[in-house]
């Protein structure tokens, strides 16, 4: 895999890996889940009003979403890349609040869950990596989407453990390719190549206006670790937060990329 240079194109991933990843990070959700207690279910979470009963309704959603792009028909054409997923959920944030609650008010979340988790590995199974899909924000390859659901599992798993205080592992590679697309979706939103973002041992990503730099150590430089750019570029937390606690490291009078974050809201 390539990583992204501060330029709009667009990462591969092995579709093999991917349909790995998506199985590990599942099964490691279920397990959580299939522990969750009523009282549990009414924590609140990191996402505005949502309890834990709407978190894992909406687990469900971006499972199922698989299956409801199928019975749509099939697009001519892959309309989108990779890079743009990050961007597109905004638009349609009340719309899926709505349905949301909709799911988490009609259904045992756990059992909806448990359902839609056994439609998706069965109707996976079934399909190429290379079946186009009707999904946001245009026609995707469903080795592409599966990406997009790594991300899925793994914030929102992320979540559901900031929730209730559950330990949710992470497998490795949902965990990489979450890290990529988000660090490949910032060098999209700020182009340029003054900054190095270096997110060890996952991705390394140019990015804002300025001198590029070709050799010899950057002159502005931010790292920090995959689960703490994971809550940054989804909004989890803050660039202040995170300077101060010394889990993101920025050198360079260019290194502050509060003004860029989130990249995904």
């Amino acid at each position: 895999m390539s990583p992204a240079r501060g330029t709009s194109r667009t990462r591969s991933y092995d579709p093999a890996r991917t349909r790995a990843a998506v199985a590990a990070q599942l099964a490691h959700v279920r397990a959580a889940v299939s522990e969750l207690t009523a009282e549990q279910y009414a924590l609140p979470t990191r996402l505005g009003d949502w309890t834990v009963r709407e978190l894992v309704a909406h687990l469900s959603m971006a499972l199922g979403s698989v299956a409801r792009s199928l019975e749509l028909p099939t697009p001519s054409q892959a309309e989108a890349t990779l890079q743009e997923y990050p961007f597109a959920s905004a638009p349609f944030a009340a719309a899926v609040d709505e349905r949301t609650r909709e799911l988490a008010a009609g259904d045992d979340p756990a059992e909806l869950l448990t359902r839609t988790a056994d439609e998706f590995e069965r109707i996976l199974a079934e399909q190429p990596d290379d079946r186009l899909l009707a999904v946001r924000p245009g026609a995707m390859r469903l080795g592409d989407y599966l990406v997009t659901r790594c991300l899925e599992l793994v914030v929102h798993g992320d979540d559901l453990a900031a929730a209730t205080g559950t330990k949710i592992p992470y497998d490795r590679q949902a965990l990489a390719a979450t890290t990529r697309l988000l660090a490949d979706a910032l060098a999209v939103k700020a182009p340029g190549g003054s900054v190095e973002v270096r997110v060890p041992p996952f991705a390394v990503v140019q990015c804002v206006e300025g001198p590029r730099h070709t050799r010899g150590t950057p002159p502005n430089v931010v790292e920090t670790d995959p689960l703490t750019w994971i809550r940054l570029a989804t909004g989890r937390t803050t660039w202040a937060v995170e300077l101060a606690a010394a889990t993101v490291h920025a050198g360079g009078e260019r290194a502050d990329l509060s003004g860029y974050l989130p990249v995904m809201s």
